[in-house]
């Protein structure tokens, strides 16, 4: 596997030509990390110098074993959240015990996904369908938004995670609204909109942060009601053994596994987007190795899970990163301000680092992608709005677990009620088609052809042989039918449950003195049958118009 990871980093393979791009997307990626981790910090419920460690040691780690060439990783939105939803149930945010907790978080979540890095597990985010992640996404970013409010308007209220209760005590406390707090935030945003049209890579946010901070200092605003970040500490994160326990471990895991999944899938759909873009390969297994030690190593230095983050990859992309060295020089750009820029952050109003967080993650509630399936695929528009309800009014975790679940059952559904066509032969050519679809297809004298579009397992196969004798049952009042030929061109596996039902179908044809004859089998299928002793002459067929043609000239074997 070292081997492998060799061959696929940039960084054991540097070429000088790529150097001046990953320095300035190095250095873009830093100005625009040290607001954003220390916002997002908040967001988990952390102090904001938490965020400058995840900033550190797992951009490094990943940057020596990751295959993507353009992932900026380190504190994410969504990742946050999904922290303080649950470690708020076992402790205070902001305490010493609450630290200590993200951080075992952090070992597990690096754990699991180094584990489902080396045993090949990555697929298994392929049951998170998009219709799943996209309804979460744009449900959480709602959540994210509705939960920075009370600090962009300078409203005093308790901590909740809960979109309904956050909204209620937001109206509650309406009047109390600190105006100062409330025109910090709004210049904020103004500064963040105005600066993002100027240029992509224009440090909107640190912009923001340095205007605004300037502003509490200079008029002291922190002692008119302005809340403001305060003291950091100065200097690197010291090693740091996490203590748990196996009580925390189990009501942990939940959290643990959906963050290690969201955040993979967060990764790796960004980071296909720009492998694609330029042209290389990635490996989603060497990532999940990659991205489970930033985290594992990482949580011994004082950080919370780390993700590969969309506005931050796109910032590196578009300014240039070649390597991941320019995620390298990230990190030590990060470490010169966490040695001695940190007091420049003392004045730094909370407001500002709201309207951070909610301009990052806006962008992230798709509407495009509602109206596109409502006209492409209205049952997945379905599983996206609940996915958004149960996210909204049952709590994350909950909003996660029931999307998958109900996408899962969805996916089970339609492939136990498969697709079955009946077809016909088209004029002057030997194809077969459906006759739903093809008007001028004909069936032949004789005989019915139909074909099923699925994989033929224990889930669907009575369903196919109810629906073969009701298509049967239909036709014989109005022609006489002699064989029934089944398109297995669709069918592309097989088990032994469909083989015991394919034979219950086979005789009861034949106690109606009706053939049951197969064409198009491919080679999986043909293996099972012939192991099963299913396999006879009425297998043999390559193709449909061979079945149908012998059928109306031979009598056929029975079996």
């Amino acid at each position: 596997m070292l081997k492998l990871f060799l061959k696929n980093s940039r960084i054991f393979n540097y070429q000088s030509k790529w150097l001046v791009g990953d320095i300035v997307a190095g250095l873009t990626v830093a100005v625009m990390l040290v607001p954003q981790a220390m916002a997002y910090a908040l967001l988990a419920g952390l102090p904001p110098i938490i965020g400058l460690y995840a900033s550190i040691v797992p951009l490094i780690i990943y940057a020596f074993i990751g295959s993507s060439h353009q992932l900026a990783v380190g504190p994410a939105a969504m990742v946050a959240l999904l922290i303080s939803a649950g470690v708020s149930q076992m402790a205070l945010p902001f305490s010493a015990e609450y630290v200590s907790i993200v951080l075992t978080l952090s070992l597990m979540v690096g754990v699991i996904q180094l584990l489902m890095g080396v045993f090949r597990l990555g697929f298994l985010t392929n049951f998170i369908s998009h219709p799943v992640v996209s309804g979460f996404t744009s449900a959480a970013a709602v959540i994210i938004v509705v939960s920075q409010l009370k600090a962009l308007f300078g409203i005093n209220i308790p901590r909740s995670d809960g979109l309904i209760e956050t909204i209620q005590l937001l109206i509650i406390n309406i009047s109390t609204i600190h105006l100062l707090s409330l025109l910090l935030g709004l210049l904020s945003i103004l500064i963040l909109i105005i600066s993002k049209k100027m240029h992509a890579l224009v440090p909107s946010a640190l912009i923001a942060v340095f205007v605004t901070t300037l502003i509490t200092w200079f008029f002291d605003l922190n002692n008119l009601g302005v809340q403001i970040v305060g003291e950091i500490p100065t200097g690197l994160p010291v090693f740091t053994v996490p203590s748990f326990s196996w009580e925390q471990i189990s009501t942990l895991l939940p959290f643990a596994i959906t963050i290690s999944l969201i955040g993979f899938m967060e990764s790796y759909s960004v980071a296909q987007k720009y492998a694609i873009k330029n042209k290389y390969d990635l490996y989603p297994n060497q990532d999940l190795v990659g991205l489970g030690l930033a985290n594992l190593i990482g949580s011994f230095f004082k950080i919370f899970p780390v993700t590969g983050g969309f506005g931050r990859t796109a910032a590196n992309a578009n300014a240039g990163a070649n390597t991941q060295l320019a995620s390298i020089i990230t990190a030590l750009l990060i470490a010169i301000t966490l040695l001695f820029l940190t007091p420049i952050f003392y004045y730094l109003p909370k407001p500002t680092l709201a309207a951070v967080i909610i301009m990052a993650v806006i962008s992230l509630i798709d509407i495009k992608e509602i109206k596109h399936l409502w006209t492409v695929k209205k049952e997945d528009l379905v599983l996206l709005l609940i996915t958004i309800a149960a996210t909204w009014f049952l709590g994350i975790k909950e909003g996660v677990i029931v999307g998958v679940t109900v996408s899962v059952i969805w996916f089970v559904y339609k492939t136990s009620r498969p697709h079955v066509a009946i077809l016909g032969k088209l004029n002057e050519c030997d194809d077969y088609r459906n006759i739903q679809r093809f008007k001028q297809a004909k069936q032949q004298k004789g005989v019915l052809v139909v074909r099923m579009d699925a994989q033929l397992y224990y889930a669907n196969a009575t369903f196919f042989k109810v629906t073969v004798l009701s298509i049967l049952n239909k036709t014989i009042k109005t022609r006489e039918i002699h064989t029934v030929v089944v398109d297995a061109s669709a069918i592309n596996q097989i088990d032994s449950s469909a083989v015991t039902v394919l034979t219950t179908l086979k005789e009861q044809l034949n106690k109606q003195n009706i053939n049951l004859v197969f064409s198009s089998i491919k080679g999986p299928v043909k293996d099972v049958l012939k192991l099963s002793g299913y396999w006879d002459n009425n297998c043999k067929f390559l193709n449909t118009h061979n079945a149908v043609t012998y059928a109306q000239s031979h009598i056929l074997e029975r079996g």
